[in-house]
């Protein structure tokens, strides 16, 4: 197998999110893998009550493949950090409208599993679903988004190219 790089848009985010999310990586051998993604969000949490708060992260992985005869490609299982950025949204007083969006840097520990297709020419898909802890927390402001800012989830959709 000579093609051992991929390189992908993570189509979900960007749908959802008006995120951009893109990975590089490279594969090892026919069961593991390695690489990054760096995810950046162009929406304004200020200017919504619905917009994801994650701003920008840097998520490195490794990943290992369960399919046999299959190269790099199939189920996997990802162990991932990811240092990320987020804004919270907090008030003062519950009882006033009076808040304040800060803007916080934490780093988490995760794992996630999900399946990679290979289709003709290289083009791949990929499927992705995983959970995450922020080992290191910002000040805390008792919001009801605390838990929110603690657990990170990594999901995504993604195509791309292996070459």
């Amino acid at each position: 197998m000579d093609k051992k790089y991929e390189f992908k848009i993570n189509a979900f985010n960007l749908i959802a999110f008006a995120a951009i999310d893109i990975s590089y990586e490279r594969l090892i051998d026919a069961n593991s893998s390695y690489g990054v993604a760096v995810f950046y969000n162009f929406s304004d949490y200020a200017d919504s009550d619905i917009a994801f708060p994650k701003k920008f992260s840097i998520t490195p992985y490794y990943r290992w493949f369960f399919s046999e005869n299959k190269y790099a490609r199939g189920f996997f299982i990802e162990g991932f950090g990811m240092l990320n950025t987020y804004q919270d949204n907090y008030s003062y007083d519950f009882n006033s409208n009076y808040g304040k969006i800060e803007t916080q840097t934490s780093f988490a520990l995760g794992i996630s599993v999900g399946g990679k297709f290979v289709i003709t020419e290289g083009f791949t898909a990929e499927v992705l679903a995983g959970v995450g802890r922020n080992l290191i927390k910002g000040e805390s402001h008792e919001s009801y988004q605390d838990f929110q800012n603690e657990v990170i989830g990594r999901f995504g959709i993604s195509l791309g190219y292996r070459f």
